[in-house]
């Protein structure tokens, strides 16, 4: 049976972007994000995080390392009632990492390679998904996989005109996201 899903980005939607974060305590939750996911559960959609980590391929962390954290970031939902369905990540990096995470891969967004798999492995069905993401990557993923609705979220940065125009919607983070989507559906 087919489901729709939120994708979430990770850095700079679900917490705050620090850059190549990967220590639990350099890890911050962005405000909201737990009342907007258990809005979205509410409202039946799965979550899915898919999200580039670059800094695994550049050698400032391992993939265990990774893991680790999201087993905790999941761990931290589900305390407050909400399930991510699975976490997708890409170590890789075309010009910027080691010998063995060195590759132009179909996973690194803006390509849809997490998102695909994601969409296989669900059985979602992408005209009533959603893409929350904070980079233009995030939304031409999307636009990629087929998803249907692409918001793009400030979380403190400013977008030129063109970025903006990329999504669907523009809001500051994603607590403002149940909003948006109680006004289309």
């Amino acid at each position: 049976m087919s489901q729709k899903a939120i994708f979430l980005d990770r850095d700079g939607v679900i917490n705050v972007d620090h850059a190549y974060v990967h220590k639990r305590e350099d890890f911050q939750f962005i405000e909201g994000v737990f009342e907007a996911c258990q809005y979205f559960i509410a409202q039946g959609y799965i979550i899915v995080v898919v999200t580039n980590q670059s800094g695994i391929g550049r050698g400032y962390y391992t993939e265990a390392q990774f893991n680790v954290l999201s087993q905790w970031m999941c761990e931290e939902f589900a305390k407050r009632d909400v399930a991510i369905s699975k976490v997708y990540f890409c170590p890789h990096h075309p010009s910027k990492a080691e010998p063995e995470y060195l590759v132009d891969c179909q996973c690194r967004k803006p390509r849809a390679g997490m998102l695909m798999q994601a969409i296989n492995e669900f059985d979602i069905k992408v005209e009533n998904s959603v893409m929350v993401g904070d980079k233009v990557s995030d939304i031409q993923a999307a636009r990629s996989a087929g998803v249907k609705t692409a918001i793009l979220v400030e979380s403190g940065q400013a977008f030129d005109k063109a970025t903006m125009e990329t999504a669907d919607f523009v809001c500051s983070s994603l607590n403002k996201v149940p909003s948006i989507l109680s006004s289309i559906s």
